[in-house]
This record gives structure tokens, C-alpha cells and sequence, in this order.
């Protein structure tokens, strides 16, 4: 019987997916977590197919979620599940070590596809994503800039194009102003630039804010 771990903080989520393996042809079994721990202790404590993991948990980064998933399994297939799109995620999760990325509001047979490549140790990317990366290498498109920054940096990034303040991005991510004070410096330099008007604007020409 393969097994398949579902990571998601809503629980609707968790019981869609469920519900898209159990109409899959062949035994399913489906375990669920609903936060960060109890997705890593269920990893340890038992042998997987395949994880289908959210990237959006208040305080840790779905980011940090991957890696440390990868760190104590090398070996299991990760298939990201997320709303944020491509432009914000696809790049940054494949080279943290994930098999494939899907948004929430593909098609039930695109996600049914998607799990079980993934589960069969292949890699999954969206048609779309597949032409536009093969277009960048054509055309030799440079990274980004955001591409330079950390995980940690692109999460306060995008926190603070979407209006927070730092205080605000401190009490989100259980860290100290101070702490945020110096992520947000180094990001700046990284994106050559000073203001916040600046880096909103870049945010939102790229899509990488809601």
C-alpha cells in the first residue's frame, strides 16, 4: 500500500486531498499534519511515498519545512501544494530539494498527476512553468535579484511589500525587531535598493505579493 503525507494547516485541505486518493485506483493510506513538528515527527517515525506539503504556516517558512524534511528523508519525493504562484515559488522550492509544485486552484486530475509522478520518482511542473523556464535558458535571462536573497530575506521581503510593518513581521515570525532590522538591511543591498516604495514596486511587477 503506499502512503502519502499531507501537510496543510487547513483542514479542508487535508480532507480534499484525502478524498481525491481514495478515488485513485490501488490502496492509498493518507496521513495528515496540521503544523511544522507534527509533519517532521510524522516523517521520522514512519516511511513514505510521497509528502503533498503547503509552504504557508504562520511563523516558520514552508521553505525551512522542505529542508528539513530533505535533511532527515533525502530520499522523499516532496510535492509543494500552495495558492502562491509560480513567480513567487516555483525556483526557490525546487532548489530547496521538492519534486514538484502545484497551485490550489489547479484541477483535481492536474493534482492527481501530480502525486502520483511524484510518487513514482519523477519530477512535476506545470506545462506553463516548463515553457517559460525553457524560454529563460533560450534567452539567457539573468537570475532576478531576488533570486540572491535567502529564504528568510524573500519571506520579509514579501511580507513588507504587502504592507507589514517590522514590528508586525517581528511578531509574525517570533523574532526581534532588531532581528527583522538587519534582514531587511541585507536584503536592500542585495536588491540595490533603499526604499520600501522600491521594493514594493519590484514585488509587485513581479508578482511575488498576493
Amino acid at each position: 500500500m503506499r502512503k502519502v503525507l499531507i501537510v496543510d494547516d487547513h483542514e479542508v485541505v487535508r480532507d480534499g486531498v484525502k478524498r481525491l486518493l481514495d478515488e485513485q485506483p490501488g490502496a492509498i493510506s493518507c496521513g495528515e499534519a496540521g503544523t511544522p513538528e507534527e509533519a517532521l515527527r510524522m516523517a521520522l517515525a514512519d516511511e513514505w511515498d510521497a509528502v503533498v506539503l503547503d509552504i504557508s504556516f504562520a511563523g516558520k517558512s514552508g521553505l525551512e519545512i522542505l529542508k528539513e524534511l530533505k535533511q532527515i528523508r533525502p530520499r522523499l519525493p516532496v510535492l509543494v501544494l500552495t495558492m502562491h504562484s509560480e513567480e513567487q515559488y516555483a525556483r526557490r522550492v525546487f532548489k530547496a530539494g521538492a519534486a514538484g509544485f502545484i497551485t490550489k486552484d489547479s484541477p483535481r486530475a492536474e493534482l492527481s498527476k501530480a502525486i502520483h509522478k511524484v510518487m513514482e520518482g519523477g519530477k512535476y511542473l506545470s506545462p506553463a512553468l516548463a515553457e517559460k523556464l525553457i524560454i529563460d535558458l533560450e534567452r539567457g535571462v539573468d537570475r532576478p535579484p531576488d533570486e540572491t536573497l535567502s529564504d528568510r530575506e524573500f519571506q520579509v521581503m514579501r511580507l513588507i511589500a504587502s504592507g507589514k510593518t517590522l514590528s508586525e513581521i517581528a511578531e509574525l515570525l517570533s523574532l526581534s525587531d532588531k532581528t527583522i532590522s538587519t534582514y531587511r538591511a541585507r536584503l536592500m543591498e542585495k536588491m540595490g535598493m533603499r526604499t520600501n516604495a522600491e521594493l514594493t514596486h519590484y514585488a509587485i511587477h513581479n508578482k511575488l505579493v498576493d
